[in-house]
């Protein structure tokens, strides 16, 4: 736990703690919930929970229902009321508050279905804004919210109080910013299917709880964090109100406190323990600052911009430039899998054994080529004995009709060839119907999950046979997690780990690649390197692991900082645009995937467009200037 010094409370304007990860964090949240139940219980009081939905919150309600069913915590005299609501929604709907609610907390603790409140989102239009008056009442009447908590959305938004949202305002209908219903496309199994109205708290009403928790997990949430906690109240950023209030906490993981001033540029805040990784990442920052590259830094640069302590300590500038000059330079290599018959000292892989047996993991069937598609055309044009094991399915990924479409090829490919077979008329008329007669976001039957889950599994052949990798090197592990043909997964299981641990035990690989993009927004490459770190765990006294380097790299939602990267591989044009068609085999991912998340470009546009950007960085900074570079850090396990 990382709790802001009074230095840092300069900058932040909220009190914000920042936690290792956040099933730590999480825990903590559970542990303060349960001690105002058990406080109120032994006062002989209700205690009332303002309660959120979304991914942010999952573990807490985990946590809470493990304390239930193992130490014994009741939830007899707890009264709860959620944010908000989607406009319509029937309740039993998959993407339903109130079912969200049962399925994570009230159908696995005791409480008193009647002391759980979600919003309706069935109330007749015409009777909402008296709904809503009596939802307030109704609060009140219970003496108001003890606890609230919450989450943030992209946009800023707390409950569904979107930009421009006013400080007064209360539990009301509101229509839904584009970029929150994009965000929301997943749960929804596309855009057009999210509601473009909910039924939320509002600002006011959130005000007047006595205690609020804000939480934020990972990456995505890192820039949006820091302008709640210290930019100005705006009402563009809701989260941002959360200043005024005399009891507002702010709970997050080391990702989502990326952005704040005492984790990105802890020297603008106070003395610092100048190490080299803190140094470099200063020395990059200083760059960007003042738009020169390292070799021309001056010690004004330095003194002017809150770095005189690093130069005191470890100057004089010239020699700091050198020596971080040379570090950024040690990580660029054309030879990812190692050099032959080379001095390997400076390089960041070694030269021996060569070739290399090589896994790439790729969580979906397109992981692979979208983040490292240059490097594994490297890796099997010099050499190498290159293995891509595809973790899931993808199966969710694939749109109706493209099920549809090799249904129509399967069936007229029978008759063009006079084969009888009636189950294929079968099969294609329980796809047909499924696309017809499916509600947005209903599960698929497994039979139709298993055609899409073909379809992709084609294209990743395709792909891979295109980049040179022999069939025998090409798995699909299709990890029982994901298979519920929902968005929502299931937790990480010991079958999941069993069957990566035996692939890497078959294959002993001297060089894993794995993604440790945990930005991705449905949470599976963040459980696909779990496995992969677990099993790790299990076969790290295996005599292969010792000589085994695991590197990782990000997918198509965000690139490491300059100064994280540890090899950096450079990508010719040519180069690129194999990498583009090897991305163009996975064509029910083209042109418009079904999650695209909040970014509206292809899939390899933003893999093109972060790879030049790297390059375009390492340029910057005074180093030869590439059409593209592929980016990886180095896992210790």
């Amino acid at each position: 736990m990382d709790q802001a010094t009074a230095l840092e409370k300069q900058f932040e304007k909220i009190p914000t703690t920042v936690y290792e990860d956040a099933s730590t964090a999480s825990a903590e949240i559970a542990r303060t919930i349960r001690d105002l139940i058990v406080k109120k219980q032994k006062a002989g009081e209700k205690a009332v929970l303002g309660l959120a939905t979304g991914s942010s919150p999952t573990r807490v309600y985990d946590e809470l229902v493990r304390m239930h069913k193992e130490e014994g915590l009741s939830f007899k005299n707890v009264v709860t009321f959620n944010l908000d609501e989607y406009y319509p929604m029937d309740p039993d709907r998959l993407q339903s508050y109130v079912r969200y609610m049962k399925e994570y907390l009230f159908d696995h603790i005791d409480i008193d279905p009647k002391n759980t409140n979600v919003p309706d989102g069935t109330i007749p239009i015409d009777k909402i804004s008296e709904y809503c008056v009596g939802y307030e009442n109704k609060i009140k009447s219970y003496g108001g919210i003890d606890l609230q908590l919450l989450g943030i959305g992209g946009t800023g938004h707390i409950g569904f109080n979107e930009p421009g949202s006013r400080e007064l305002s209360r539990t009301r209908l509101i229509t839904l910013d584009k970029i929150t219903r994009i965000a929301a496309a997943s749960d929804f199994f596309g855009e057009e299917f999210v509601p473009r109205r909910a039924i939320t708290m509002g600002v006011k009403s959130i005000q007047e709880t006595r205690q609020i928790i804000l939480m934020a997990w990972g990456e995505a949430k890192a820039k949006v964090v820091q302008k709640a906690v210290e930019g100005p109240i705006t009402d563009q950023i809701p989260a941002t109100f959360l200043q005024n209030h005399p009891n507002a906490h702010i709970i997050i993981d080391k990702a989502a406190a990326a952005e704040l001033t005492r984790v990105k540029t802890p020297w603008l805040v106070g003395p610092c323990q100048w190490d080299r990784q803190l140094t470099r990442k200063a020395v990059v920052w200083l760059c960007k600052r003042v738009k020169k590259p390292i070799l021309k830094l001056t010690p004004e640069d330095y003194n002017e911009n809150g770095m005189s302590d690093l130069i005191a300590d470890h100057g004089p500038a010239y020699d700091i430039n050198i020596r971080v000059f040379n570090e950024l330079q040690h990580t660029i290599t054309g030879w990812p899998g190692g050099k032959p018959n080379a001095d390997d000292s400076q390089r960041p892989e070694r030269a021996q054994p060569f070739p290399k047996r090589v896994i790439i993991f790729s969580p979906h069937p397109d992981d692979d080529v979208i983040s490292m598609g240059g490097t594994l055309l490297r890796l099997v044009d010099q050499g190498h004995d290159v293995h891509v094991a595809y973790q899931t399915s993808g199966n969710i990924a694939v749109f109706d009709d493209d099920a549809l479409r090799f249904m129509d090829f399967v069936k007229d490919f029978k008759e063009a060839f006079h084969i009888q077979d009636g189950q294929i008329n079968t099969l294609f008329e329980e796809v047909f119907a499924s696309a017809e007669q499916k509600a947005p976001g209903q599960v698929d039957p497994r039979s139709v999950q298993l055609i899409k889950g073909l379809i992709r599994r084609g294209e990743a052949k395709a792909a891979c046979r295109y980049c040179g990798i022999d069939d025998e090197n090409i798995h699909f592990m299709d990890m029982p997690f994901y298979e519920t043909g929902k968005v929502r997964k299931k937790p990480l299981s010991e079958e999941d780990i069993q069957i990566t641990v035996d692939l890497l035990q078959k294959v002993k690989p001297h060089q894993v690649y794995a993604a440790g993009d945990l930005s991705d927004p449905h949470g599976t490459h963040r459980v696909c390197l779990s496995a992969i770190m677990q099993a790790f765990d299990r076969l790290k006294e295996e005599e292969w692991t010792k000589d085994c380097y695991v590197w990782l790299y990000r997918g198509a939602w965000q690139e490491w900082d300059i100064d994280q990267i540890e090899m950096a591989v450079p990508i010719s044009p040519i180069e690129l645009m194999r990498k583009r068609r090897a991305i163009f085999k996975h064509q029910s991912q083209k042109d418009r995937p079904l999650f695209p998340g909040s970014d509206p470009r292809e899939f390899w546009q933003r893999a093109e467009d972060r790879n030049k950007a790297t390059a375009q960085d390492y340029d910057a900074l005074g180093f030869a200037e590439y059409e593209a570079i592929e980016a990886f850090v180095r896992y210790i396990f």
